[in-house]
């Protein structure tokens, strides 16, 4: 037998994880093709909402073997990312459910949780169990809507968006089950918009010269008499642009100020659209956007602030540091160390075929040569607005060591929250639990900057009992911990 016809063993076997793949999102195909249909909703054909323009995907393993096969670390601890993922829950990595479904959607969605956290024993199950629950969702919004209850039909199809968005994360490549999710999301979230309680604004924003545009939506608070100031929201690793406001209570919506929450260069939608990351693109994208948002009837151009959460603390400094009409600039769970090496290499190895996956990036080799040399340290003398970041002092994504080290060059007034004993969620922990709430105490600090109060720069750090120590930055850098001993 000539070489050009003998098999080969690996090509031809199927992987044990790869047929276990398939089994186990047969229902989320499923799912998915009852959303976008009527057999699992229970409506007639007609009822369907938005059918498909084709056939939905076929049952298949969330991601592609390529794509499986990607990065070392992913292959050789698959099997242990599962087994953390059965012990502790869907929540391995990040505060997915507790921390950000009920935040996004209320207490109403607590049932969801409870039955997806009971579902979700390895990485597979976290797509299906996801879409399972956003189908459940959107039935009931629905039918809600067909019985004329347009607050219910609001709330459930909201929260059908929210699932939705988290059914996609785990997939990091494009696939027709991607495409097909991402269209029941952005259906669902415009229902929610045609029965909100504030006016929302689709929007398509144009990236520079390049032909392309960014998706994202502009909410703006009720009872707005005159131009209303705004904050863009920038989102971390794998979010998309429904996580930027609330169902209800939104803290910023709450204080009279406008949300631009948008899918950035490799974030949701803008992938799918071939607009990936890069380690300069945030700062072409922010002068983009800013000059839109600055155009904008509703928006008082000279009112205008940062929000950055986990990656989207680099993105918003990198913005600050090209802007100098900004009002501010809030952080929370800080990514400021040096080529992401604890994000990347350290903690789940999801974050870095996610990341890949947000680059347009086919190998390890492209990842770390294009990421390795990143840094956002340089940019502090170059931001004249406030800033403030809010952070856990035990950060596992990014060593606190490193934030201090960007603060220490910001000449403009400054302020830290750090709490005491505090992973990179700024939750859970007692200082977290018993000090000042992040979320308000930034929504707070937003108001006071676009209304144009001084800000004097302090350190402030959360003990566990939540009482708050200020200090100097030089007082704070001498002992990062250890107050209880003062």
């Amino acid at each position: 037998m000539s070489e050009s016809n003998k098999q080969n063993p690996s090509k031809t076997m199927v992987e044990r994880r790869e047929f276990l793949g398939g089994a186990a999102t047969l229902a989320g195909a499923s799912l998915i093709g009852g959303a976008a249909g009527s057999t699992m909703l229970g409506l007639p054909a007609a009822a369907a909402m938005s059918p498909p323009a084709e056939p939905l995907p076929a049952p298949a393993p969330v991601m592609s073997p390529e794509v499986e096969h990607r990065t070392k670390r992913w292959q050789e601890q698959r099997w242990l990312l599962d087994t953390v993922i059965q012990l502790i829950g869907p929540d391995w990595d990040e505060g997915r459910l507790n921390g950000q479904v009920v935040d996004l959607c209320g207490p109403d969605v607590l049932g969801d949780v409870a039955g997806i956290r009971g579902r979700i024993h390895k990485f597979n199950d976290l797509t299906r169990e996801f879409a399972r629950a956003a189908v459940r969702r959107e039935k009931m919004a629905r039918q809600s809507e067909a019985q004329g209850n347009t607050i219910a039909a609001r709330e459930d199809y909201f929260m059908a968006a929210i699932l939705y968005m988290y059914a996609l994360w785990p997939i990091f490549e494009k696939t027709r089950e991607l495409v097909a999710l991402n269209d029941r999301k952005n259906t669902c979230y415009a229902k929610y918009i045609q029965f909100a309680d504030h006016e929302i604004r689709r929007v398509e924003i144009p990236l520079g010269n390049t032909g392309k545009s960014l998706p994202g939506y502009l909410h703006l608070p009720p009872n707005r008499t005159d131009r209303v100031s705004c904050v863009w929201d920038i989102i971390g690793v794998g979010g998309t642009r429904e996580r930027s406001s609330a169902l209800y209570g939104d803290k910023l919506r709450e204080r009279g100020i406008a949300t631009l929450g948008l899918d950035g260069p490799g974030h949701g939608e803008s992938i799918l659209r071939e607009i990936y990351v890069n380690p300069s693109i945030w700062m072409d994208a922010g002068q983009s956007v800013l000059s839109w948002l600055r155009s904008q009837k509703e928006i008082d151009p000279e009112r205008i602030a940062l929000s950055g959460t986990s990656m989207g603390t680099c993105f918003a400094t990198q913005i600050a540091s090209v802007d100098d009409r900004l009002k501010g600039v809030a952080t929370r769970a800080m990514t400021h160390e040096p080529g992401l090496h604890s994000l990347l290499e350290m903690d789940s190895p999801s974050w870095k075929l996610r990341f890949m996956f947000m680059a347009g990036l086919q190998t390890e080799e492209q990842m770390d040569k294009m990421w390795q040399p990143f840094s956002v340290l340089n940019l502090g003398s170059k931001i004249k607005c406030p800033y403030l970041t809010v952070a856990g002092e035990d950060d596992q994504l990014s060593r606190i060591e490193y934030t201090y080290q960007m603060l220490d060059a910001i000449a403009a007034p400054k302020q830290m929250l750090l709490y005491e004993g505090t992973n990179h969620g700024v939750a859970g922990s007692p200082a977290a639990t018993n000090g000042p709430n992040p979320r308000t105490f930034i929504a707070d600090w937003l108001k006071d900057r676009l209304d144009g109060k001084p800000m004097e720069t302090k350190h402030m750090k959360v003990d566990a009992a939540g009482t708050v120590h200020e200090s100097t930055f030089e007082e704070a850098r001498k002992s990062l911990s250890l107050l209880f001993l003062t």
